[in-house]
């Protein structure tokens, strides 16, 4: 009489010895197993085998025997790998995220502010930063910046006959181009640096999860009283840096070049035009709102910790004034079509 009892083992079978049985036993216990199990390194396809262990008990001396083979599972068995889809396994970079937040906070700005979702308090302190304590910095660089450029091409005018063209040239220049320029690029150095560290540091510490689960929206909160702070204080500070690099032009060339400050201000005063003080505000505002919504989108979209925020910060700066120069392109060349008939009535 043969009885034949068949045991799976994944990795490995201890060995035991077997105990002694009556071939008249009517019930027979099974020798209990214990399994070894060996975790598989993930992604490494590693075919397990498997061992059978027959038992065979004799009934005429009572003595059992066991067999064990093993059984080698064959790849051609296994099922194939699905096939993975196009692009299945991309996922598009931070920066198109970040390009694709900028017109959304923009486009959640301006309805908040046309339904007068504004932050008052928030917004003044925000005024006061980008206006008041920026002022210093933006006269100083627009006098040295106005004497520079004045020492550029005042000689050669001089040389021609051309000293009652100075002042329109100088009037010109800051009024469409150097003044706005200069002021948005260092306020774009100053404040967009740090709104973009501001709202990084919150992003990375969780702040803006706080103030949504106080039920404060981070735009209505934060980022609306940036934008509008800078959109109102940039034209201030464009028309403040135009009359000092004015000022320091005319400076300049009456003591270093012996040209009167009266015809310098004549001059400039025949030339200029209103549409040019106002081309001037608007080209600011644009540039304020390049700048406060770019800094605020890279800095509410800031990961990684300390090291995202100053990448962040960087970022939102450089990218502040690559739109700045685009824009003024664009602007420039709707605004105005040349300068000619304005320097005509300053020769």
């Amino acid at each position: 009489m043969m009885q034949t009892c068949c045991i799976h083992q994944s990795l490995t079978f201890p060995h035991r010895t077997l105990p002694r049985c009556d071939a008249s036993s009517i019930a027979i216990k099974p020798p209990k197993v214990c399994f070894t199990v060996k975790k598989q390194p993930f992604g490494v396809s590693n075919f397990v085998r498997g061992r059978r262990l027959y038992v065979n008990l004799n009934a005429n001396d009572s003595h059992p025997s066991m067999s064990m083979f093993e059984e080698v599972t064959s790849p051609e068995n296994t099922a194939p790998p699905e096939a993975e889809l196009p692009f299945s396994k991309w996922s598009p970079s931070k920066y198109i995220w970040r390009g694709l937040s900028v017109p959304i906070i923009a486009g959640q700005v301006v309805l908040r502010i046309l339904k007068g979702k504004i932050h008052w308090r928030n917004t003044l302190q925000q005024l006061e930063r980008t206006g008041p304590k920026s002022l210093g910095v933006c006269l100083l660089t627009s006098t040295f910046v106005g004497m520079a450029f004045t020492i550029q091409f005042v000689r050669e005018f001089t040389r021609l006959g051309l000293n009652r063209s100075i002042g329109g040239v100088l009037a010109l220049a800051f009024s469409r181009e150097l003044s706005p320029v200069i002021t948005s690029i260092v306020v774009a150095g100053r404040m967009g640096s740090a709104f973009a560290a501001e709202l990084g540091t919150m992003q990375v510490s969780e702040q803006t999860d706080t103030l949504r689960v106080l039920g404060a929206d981070p735009i209505d909160y934060l980022i609306t009283p940036r934008v509008i702070a800078s959109c109102l204080a940039l034209p201030f500070l464009t028309l403040m840096c135009f009359t000092v690099g004015m000022a320091s032009s005319a400076l300049l060339s009456d003591a270093v070049y012996g040209i009167s400050i009266n015809i310098i201000m004549d001059s400039a005063h025949r030339a200029l035009r209103p549409w040019d003080i106002v081309s001037a505000m608007i080209k600011s505002q644009v540039f304020g709102a390049i700048i406060s919504v770019i800094s605020c989108s890279w800095g509410v979209t800031t990961t990684g910790g300390a090291k995202g925020v100053g990448e962040s910060t960087t970022s939102a700066v450089v990218m502040s004034l690559v739109g700045i120069f685009i824009a003024d392109f664009v602007l420039s060349s709707f605004f105005f079509q040349g300068a000619g008939d304005s320097l005509k009535n300053c020769v």
